[in-house]
């Protein structure tokens, strides 16, 4: 039976006690705290996503302060599915510390980092840093007993399903995994959902909701001059129901394969207040899992 969750990116303008409150009041059974910290000269700002999000669990809290956000969860009767790190390719002392944060919310896995590709360095160069990343990430998974989970992401090296097979392949699946992340795939990386799920295979930790559109630009007639010619498209985020991503078919192929696992919700359309958008995705979502 598939499970339900929000990643705490997708609730900037509520505190975590409030974003506790507002998920057991919807229905989620888990909640996959944004565990970094916060920008100091942007505390001052409008709440925003990656910017002053209020439910951000600071990646330098105390394990006193760790306590009471479990115990929040526990009030609430929220699992954390897994801890949504923001952890550079390489950083193994941040890595050790978010496994440690993970194991005492109850995380069994946490999200490391891979890569991007911004053509400055070759993808060889890239994927062996990765890969050797990984190793150490692995050790220190069974040291912890916390997965280290890489995400399906426009811009990395790890951009579609099979790409990010092909990064952790051979490594212990108990140890090391895969977020698949459809949104993602619309900006770069997709794939026919159903193949990219079987590529992944035990790989496959837990998915991403979320959704994205493609957009015509101001350069909507190509200029006549090849040299001058401007993108026509651009990819931004949309509504759960209306983005590129058709979600009643990746949920009949999560079906197909057997998943039970969680749905973690990461809505950035802006398109509803955060309350009606954590109310609506989750009803529309068990509409299709039935």
């Amino acid at each position: 039976m598939m499970k339900y969750a929000i990643f705490t990116v997708m609730t900037p303008d509520c505190s975590l006690e409030r974003t506790a409150q507002l998920l057991k009041e919807y229905g989620y059974q888990g909640v996959e705290w944004r565990f970094t910290n916060n920008d100091p000269s942007k505390k001052n700002e409008q709440p925003s996503f990656w910017g002053n999000n209020l439910s951000t669990v600071p990646a330098d809290s105390t394990e006193e302060e760790l306590a009471g956000i479990r115990a929040l969860m526990d009030a609430a009767g929220l699992e954390a599915p897994n801890l949504a790190s923001y952890i550079g390719c390489g950083d193994l002392a941040a890595t050790e510390r978010a496994m440690k944060a993970a194991k005492q919310l109850g995380a069994p896995s946490i999200r490391i980092g891979v890569p991007n590709y911004d053509r400055s360095r070759p993808y060889d160069a890239l994927f062996a840093e990765a890969r050797s990343y990984l190793q150490e990430a692995e050790k220190l998974s069974a040291e912890h007993g916390v997965k280290a989970m890489i995400e399906v992401h426009h811009g990395n090296i790890a951009s579609s399903a099979s790409a990010a097979r092909r990064l952790v392949d051979g490594f212990d699946p108990n140890r090391i995994g895969v977020i698949y992340d459809p949104g993602n795939m619309v900006h770069e990386g997709f794939e026919q959902y159903k193949m990219g799920l079987e590529i992944l295979g035990p790989y496959l930790g837990h998915v991403h909701v979320k959704n994205a559109v493609w957009q015509r630009t101001d350069a909507s007639v190509p200029a006549t001059d090849s040299a001058d010619h401007a993108p026509v498209w651009r990819s931004a985020w949309g509504p759960l129901r209306e983005g590129a991503v058709h979600w009643p078919t990746v949920i009949a192929a999560l079906k197909e394969i057997g998943y039970d696992g969680w749905l973690s919700f990461e809505d950035f359309s802006g398109s509803a207040p955060t309350e009606t958008l954590l109310r609506d995705n989750i009803a529309y979502i068990k509409s299709l899992v039935g």
